[in-house]
């Protein structure tokens, strides 16, 4: 009787589903897509998870179409996963229960910028690299830059950061207000432009995280920043990886205030050196970047050079120059590319974890031996100065026993980080790869965040499936 229930319910969502369709191809017409490789396209995965496309996609152009989108969906008890640029790598994307991908990336527009006010407005399917240089005039930037040229949308939506963030925070420090389409088709502000408030619950916060379980993000109000008089940068290589974390350790408690500080372990460094001809030592390196005035990036330079040598780093060399810089943090970003050069043919899967700063050596030295002992190949890359690393596995796909490794390894890294009283996630999100771990994170919290998403989305149909367990 409980199979034919469910097999019932089951027949019931799909007829739900396709009146969905069918509703929202007469409606959208061409932008309403049913075709094999589009929907293919909107369910990929850059994990170990399997592609599970949906029914259809629908090209969003306005907050009020996504609006209607929605309120269709809604009524057919249809699942909703928002697409933005699909660089996420936790499955966010993924339709585990069908329905319709909403695609955002045709609302790509800045909508306005207040530069007295350091800040603007934008819709969420403009990618950072787009809005940056549409700012590049005015004097201002937007600082938040994960490795890929995510959408401003999706960055909001994982709560994403970067290079960047042990200086400029992340996205959570610089979004101030979001209009998002809620699961009944209601269209809510959850803010103003006004650096600070006291006026009720924090729903822009609530939002920012939620990876489109809660609702689909449609404008953006951005905290910007002003382009630095001067930016310096440089290269230190260490004699091995605690000497550099240690380095960093120090830096940080100093109160030195770098911009960027990344960790590139040994074998990163000769990833990076084949793909972006650097020519630098293999030895673990921290990439650098300071911003301010002249004399005081030349001061902030110096002091680190001294913290280094102190840890057997160096030598410590730095320039002002902004074709030497643009060389490095290209190579930087072209990690995953570089990775991938280490083994032709190979799938890179990258997961990653943050701890307490104070523990950042402990963790990746760990880390470092359990790749070593597990026989993985894995490079190790990291936004150290926040406690943030990522690792990038590299297996063969149709060998089960790597597979079966890299498993291990992942499960291991996410309980020792979680152990270290970090989390299993800095900046990738939870999605649907990391869910098992919240429990271990969160305790007794969980239950709070599911009674949040039940009444906000007592249907379940806001990007079911992904990150709280049911």
């Amino acid at each position: 009787m409980a199979l034919a229930t469910a097999e019932q319910a089951q027949r019931e969502d799909r007829q739900g589903i396709a009146a969905a369709v069918a509703e929202l191809r007469a409606r959208f017409g061409e932008r309403c897509s049913v075709s094999h490789s589009v929907r293919e396209h909107h369910g990929h995965t850059t994990t170990l998870l399997a592609n599970q496309i949906p029914d259809a996609v629908v090209f969003a152009q306005s907050t009020e179409e996504v609006a209607e989108i929605v309120k269709i969906c809604a009524a057919h008890r249809t699942p909703i996963i928002p697409f933005g640029a699909g660089t996420s790598l936790e499955g966010h994307i993924n339709a585990p229960e069908g329905g319709v991908s909403v695609d955002l990336s045709q609302m790509n527009a800045v909508i306005k910028i207040f530069p007295e006010d350091l800040n603007c407005v934008v819709q969420p399917g403009i990618t950072r690299m787009k809005l940056n240089e549409y700012l590049r005039d005015t004097g201002l930037f937007f600082p938040i830059d994960p490795g890929a040229d995510a959408s401003i949308g999706g960055m909001t939506a994982t709560r994403a950061s970067g290079t960047n963030a042990v200086r400029y925070g992340t996205m959570k420090d610089n979004v101030l207000a979001l209009t998002a389409v809620m699961p009944d088709g209601s269209i809510v502000r959850t803010g103003s432009r006004a650096k600070k408030s006291s006026a009720g619950y924090d729903l822009t916060r609530l939002l920012i995280g939620s990876e489109g379980t809660l609702g689909i993000v449609t404008e953006i109000t951005l905290r910007l920043q002003g382009i630095p008089e001067a930016i310096s940068g440089g290269i230190c290589p260490f004699p091995d990886v605690e000497s550099a974390c240690n380095a960093v350790i120090v830096t940080i408690q100093s109160g030195i205030p770098v911009a960027r500080i990344e960790l590139l372990d040994t074998l990163q460094v000769k990833a990076c050196n084949a793909y972006s001809k650097l020519g630098l030592e293999e030895k673990p390196t921290l990439f650098l970047e300071f911003h301010g005035t002249k004399a005081g990036v030349a001061e902030q330079a110096e002091q680190f050079g001294e913290i280094a040598q102190e840890f057997g780093g160096g030598p410590f060399v730095w320039t002002d120059k902004a074709e030497d810089r643009s060389k490095l943090w290209q190579a930087r970003h072209d990690a995953y590319w570089a990775c991938l050069g280490l083994r032709p043919g190979s799938k890179s899967v990258t997961t990653d974890v943050c701890v307490p700063i104070s523990r950042l050596a402990e963790c990746v030295e760990a880390t470092r031996a359990d790749i070593d002992e597990t026989g993985l190949i894995a490079p190790l890359i990291g936004h150290v100065g926040d406690g943030n690393f990522h690792v990038s596995i590299l297996v063969d796909p149709e060998d089960e026993r790597e597979i079966e490794a890299a498993h291990g390894f992942i499960e291991r890294l996410n309980w020792r980080a979680i152990e270290m009283d970090g989390t299993c996630t800095g900046e990738h999100g939870v999605g649907q790869g990391k869910k098992k771990y919240l429990k271990r994170e969160h305790g007794d919290a969980l239950s709070v965040m599911w009674a949040i998403k039940q009444a906000i989305d007592p249907l379940n149909i806001m990007n079911p499936g992904k990150i709280i367990p049911m």
